[in-house]
């Protein structure tokens, strides 16, 4: 009896610690679990809150700066309709930023078969619209004070290019403005304006006024809607049938520069200019 109660006494603390290392264990087990769920919880919840928020008019004028940049050309849209649209070639990069967080973008326009004889150049600023403003984009065109120094800025090293405070320097004349808002769900573009109503003052062709519409499409797709009226509200000049549709050039591009389609006659290409919206300027 003695024995066994010296064995069973002897036995009673090993088993004491056994059940307290077990409890210990167990309760490092369930705090492991308490915060690893928690992490999980937390982290869900920042994931929920980054794809559920807001895109800001900063994010928007973002987007539409980088649609805008780049070269485009209407080689598709000239195939098709060939009486009425040219295959022009559109091309824009940045040229500066201005102190109120605004981006310049330096854009010309050219025939395809001729890029280093730009028949329009512009410097187009981007910037968010106003909070009072029911826009998320605001688009406005300018004037160059001397369109020769920027001519194929683009194509050139950005060592060989005007600076981005020589470019502030030459901003002009104020020409336009078309403030533009995310398209609707289910329609093909992702942003669209025009310019409000009356446009803007215009003298080419007879013209008393332009209006302008600009739609951003997917994969950087440009439509572009240029037209000058008279005081009688008759449209002088520009494409009647609709927008010009600037898409992304290929890398294969300037293979078709000596296409049938570039390579106009000089009295042909005189006939189909009249009433384009190419020479407006």
């Amino acid at each position: 009896m003695v024995e066994g109660d010296a064995n069973s006494s002897s036995s009673s603390p090993s088993t004491s610690n056994g059940g307290e290392n077990g409890g210990e264990g167990g309760g490092w087990n369930t705090a492991k679990g308490f915060a690893f769920k928690t992490l999980i919880v937390i982290g869900g919840a920042l994931f929920i809150r980054r794809l559920t928020k807001s895109t800001t008019r900063r994010d928007h004028a973002r987007l539409v700066f980088n649609s805008l940049s780049g070269e485009k050309n209407s080689k598709e849209q000239a195939a098709r309709d060939p009486d009425h649209y040219f295959n022009l070639r559109m091309i824009a990069c940045p040229a500066a930023d201005l102190a109120d967080g605004s981006n310049v973008l330096y854009v010309e326009q050219a025939f395809w078969r001729t890029p280093q004889k730009p028949f329009r150049q512009r410097f187009y600023v981007v910037k968010p619209c106003p909070k009072e403003m029911k826009c998320d984009v605001e688009l406005s065109t300018y004037a160059i004070r001397d369109m020769e120094e920027y001519k194929n800025f683009c194509d050139r090293p950005k060592d060989q290019r005007p600076l981005p405070e020589e470019v502030i320097g030459d901003i002009a004349e104020h020409l336009t403005t078309v403030p533009l808002k995310r398209c609707e769900r289910g329609k093909r573009c992702l942003y669209e304006g025009t310019t409000p109503p009356g446009g803007f003052p215009n003298t080419w062709s007879g013209a008393a006024y332009c209006t302008s519409e600009l739609a951003i499409l997917k994969n950087n797709e440009i439509h572009v809607w240029d037209r000058g009226y008279d005081d009688d509200g008759n449209q002088v000049w520009g494409v009647k049938e609709g927008a010009y549709e600037f898409k992304p050039a290929s890398t294969s591009s300037f293979k078709d520069v000596y296409s049938p389609l570039n390579l106009l006659t000089p009295l042909a290409l005189d006939k189909r200019i009249e009433g384009s919206f190419v020479l407006q300027e």
